[in-house]
């Protein structure tokens, strides 16, 4: 009787007769020795067929079998150290196959070939070993995140992909007819959660976010899965204790739980083990002193050029790049200006031109994965930058009534989920980490 398998779990069958419902991803042909090496979407094993054990008419079939051809597979697994696959070290003695196509000219072989080809067959370069990998991970860390806060004590509450106003600027909207009225795609869930909490203490939402922004850099897209926590009673103290404690909880759960996929992205994971709280904690202040002091140590002219900035500036990719280069782990940059973070945000006590923000900025380069702060909580400030901002006050005036009845101090973040992952996997591009990515660029497959 055949057992019911999958490659992810072949070490648990070893010596047992198992059947394998896949794909082709590559075959060596040496003499009487056939070397397929097949995937289920769990995993990738080797299978060896012998051809005075399962005959010429099979074997000759198997040998013309074209990369991606689908076919069933039964024989007994073995161990092997040699053998490769993911996991490796086991392989699959063929007894009987049966082919349900032979796929011909698969476009992508072991050559390499230039990104936008690449991205133009994104649905079929989903099967390449590493882009397999990649979105197993990502599924790791998106099940982490959610098992964080649900045991945590925090509610998952869905908020509104369409809404009729900005919460992050109005520059990075997506405009789409509603009826006939006039509707965006969500930037964020964030300002509903802030409702939600009055209700329910901690909540946190899950989902697509959408900026148009008009960006070409390795590091945004156009769609996007953001988890924004949001808690009542919490200070931006809190909210950075928890930001640690939670980041570090996902990259250690992907570190027990996706060792192979890691290992055959060539990834570096003895930074990843650093990845524990605390974390360094600088204000934008000394972050723009330090920029300052890389600036003029630096004798490249290039780097020179792109770390000029003054106080009040955002940071862009190369002045997060070297501070971060300064940390064995994830830094948090806090205490923003105002003018470049959005309108919600508290003031800081005595420091108008600064509010309680916070930016926590991934090692290596990845930038910030996470821009939280303390959120204002008098509805008078609010309504002041609310005009401020020329926002239309009627939209908001929902929003204003959250500080009228029974306001309380609190806070709340966003993690982008697609930055992680980069992060994580320590890849180049953001683009890898979608199935489907969305880029200026790039509206197909």
């Amino acid at each position: 009787m055949t057992t019911p398998f999958t490659i992810e779990h072949i070490a648990d069958h070893v010596g047992q007769r198992v059947t394998v419902k896949g794909w082709l991803y590559a075959s060596t042909h040496k003499g009487k020795l056939l070397f397929l090496r097949l995937r289920d979407g769990t995993g990738i094993a080797q299978a060896v067929a012998y051809r005075p054990e399962v005959g010429d008419e099979l074997f000759d079939e198997l040998v013309h079998l074209g990369q991606e051809s689908s076919l069933i597979v039964t024989g007994t697994v073995k161990a092997n150290d040699r053998a490769p696959g993911v996991p490796g070290g086991y392989e699959i003695g063929i007894e009987a196959v049966q082919v349900l196509q032979n796929a011909v000219d698969y476009p992508i072989g072991p050559k390499e070939y230039g990104i936008e080809f690449l991205m133009d067959n994104r649905h079929l370069w989903l099967r390449s070993s590493k882009q397999w990998a990649i979105l197993r991970i990502r599924a790791t860390i998106k099940r982490a995140i959610i098992d964080f806060f649900d045991s945590h004590g925090f509610l998952n509450i869905d908020t509104p992909i369409i809404t009729p106003s900005a919460a992050e600027g109005t520059s990075t909207l997506f405009e789409v007819g509603y009826f006939d009225e006039k509707a965006y795609l969500a930037q964020t869930g964030q300002l509903y959660n802030e409702a939600n909490i009055m209700a329910f203490g901690k909540v946190y939402c899950f989902g697509p976010t959408f900026r148009a922004e008009k960006a070409k850099t390795r590091r945004h897209l156009a769609e996007f899965w953001m988890v924004e926590p949001e808690i009542a009673f919490c200070d931006l103290d809190d909210l950075i204790a928890l930001e640690e404690e939670f980041v570090s909880y996902v990259v250690q759960t992907t570190l027990r739980e996706r060792a192979a996929e890691l290992a055959l992205l060539e990834r570096d994971v003895t930074v990843l083990q650093n990845i524990t709280p605390p974390f360094p904690r600088i204000s934008y202040d000394e972050a723009i002193e330090r920029i300052h002091a890389i600036r003029e140590a630096t004798t490249d002219p290039q780097l020179k050029e792109f770390l000029a900035i003054e106080w009040g500036d955002d940071f862009g990719s190369p002045h997060e790049t070297e501070l971060t280069k300064q940390f064995d782990r994830p830094v948090f940059v806090y205490g923003y200006p105002t003018a470049v973070k959005a309108f919600y945000m508290e003031p800081w006590p005595g420091r108008p031109e600064v509010c309680k923000s916070v930016d926590l900025l991934a090692p290596e380069g990845y930038g910030e994965i996470i821009g939280g702060s303390e959120r204002m909580s008098d509805p008078d400030v609010l309504l002041a930058a609310i005009r401020r901002h020329e926002l239309p006050e009627a939209n908001y005036q929902w929003y204003i009534d959250l500080r009228r009845y029974g306001s309380v101090p609190h806070s709340g973040f966003g993690l982008g989920l697609e930055r992680t992952v980069a992060w994580i996997c320590g890849i180049d591009h953001i683009r890898q980490t979608s199935p489907f990515p969305r880029t200026l660029k790039r509206l197909t497959p």
